[in-house]
């Protein structure tokens, strides 16, 4: 009987979820179990049943930070946004990767989905060099909260065919196409600051979304002497970007939109706006191919709506 009571302990003991930490700390001053990023997250349980957040002391954490695929469901916690600081300077030239080089220059990479961000700055620091992402994001249900990208070129990749991403109350400054990528994108309160004369956003919209990036109830800033800024271009042919209730400054060309070089994609491309104020909203002199939407048709650009489920792509044979 002793033996089979022992047995039995030992099966009911197997038959429990293996055990894992939900919390990890890092400290740059190494004051917690981790002093670096990557190090909290490789240390994560791949694929969690319930949500790891990394709680990131201020400090300022020199590293390129990558969540992988396997790392779904992490949350990545600062102390404050102004002083947790992930800092790299990956570039275009400097890497030397091929034409390629840009997708490998993210100073924070994020492909794990259900990735959750708060208070954090994540930046490149090459500066005016050319393509050198800040963060680049490839997953699904992505969620930034009071978060600072900073960088020039390509500051902000929000990719992936079939991703939806959500910002809030976040600051993203650059200079050219410093938002840019397929993925369906929510900018909310978001503050969107212009370094140099060039374009907001390159969306790079697969067909048949019925979004791409949309900016609600946003705030457009320029550096000083900065006052010929493009709202957008198309990066491939279908891309689709909308600004509703936001606040454009007199730095926004009255043409708003470019084709980038290409009158085909006048076509293709839904550039649109709706009630827009400040003196960078001349919604007269907008470029004709885009549209001032109709209240009627911007009660549609609500998060509930922005965010349903796609209908994936057919696969080939």
């Amino acid at each position: 009987m002793k033996h089979l009571i022992v047995l039995l302990a030992l099966l009911s003991t197997a038959a429990l979820p293996a055990q894992y930490a939900t919390d990890l700390y890092v400290a740059a001053d190494g004051s917690a179990e981790f002093t670096r990023i990557q190090d909290a997250i490789d240390a994560a349980k791949a694929f969690p049943d319930k949500r790891i957040t990394i709680h990131i002391k201020n400090g300022t954490y020199r590293e390129k930070v990558s969540v992988h695929a396997w790392n779904n469901r992490l949350t990545l916690e600062g102390e404050s946004a102004a002083a947790t600081i992930i800092r790299f300077g990956d570039h275009f030239d400097g890497i030397d990767r091929g034409r390629n080089s840009t997708f490998h220059t993210p100073t924070l990479l994020v492909r794990g989905d259900e990735f959750l961000a708060r208070n954090l700055t994540v930046e490149n620091t090459a500066g005016p060099v050319g393509q050198a992402v800040a963060v680049a994001v490839e997953a699904d249900r992505a969620r930034f909260f009071d978060c600072r990208f900073l960088g020039h070129q390509d500051t902000l990749y929000a990719d992936g065919l079939n991703t939806r991403q959500y910002y809030k109350n976040c600051y993203i400054e650059g200079t050219t196409d410093f938002i840019f990528g397929a993925a369906t994108a929510l900018f909310e309160d978001c503050t969107i600051h212009s370094k140099a004369d060039s374009y907001i956003t390159a969306a790079s919209t697969p067909e048949g979304r019925d979004f791409g990036f949309v900016f609600l109830n946003c705030r457009l800033t320029a550096a000083p002497g900065v006052d010929a800024v493009y709202l957008g271009r198309p990066w491939r042919a279908h891309a689709k970007t909308a600004f509703i209730n936001c606040e454009l400054g007199d730095h926004i060309v009255a043409a708003g939109w470019d084709n980038w070089s290409d009158p085909s994609r006048e076509a293709t491309v839904f550039y649109a706006e709706y009630g827009n104020t400040g003196a960078g909203a001349a919604g007269g002199a907008r470029v004709p191919w885009s549209h001032q939407l109709s209240r009627a048709r911007a009660a549609r650009y609500r998060k509930s709506e922005i965010f349903k489920p796609f209908t994936l792509p057919v696969m080939a044979d």
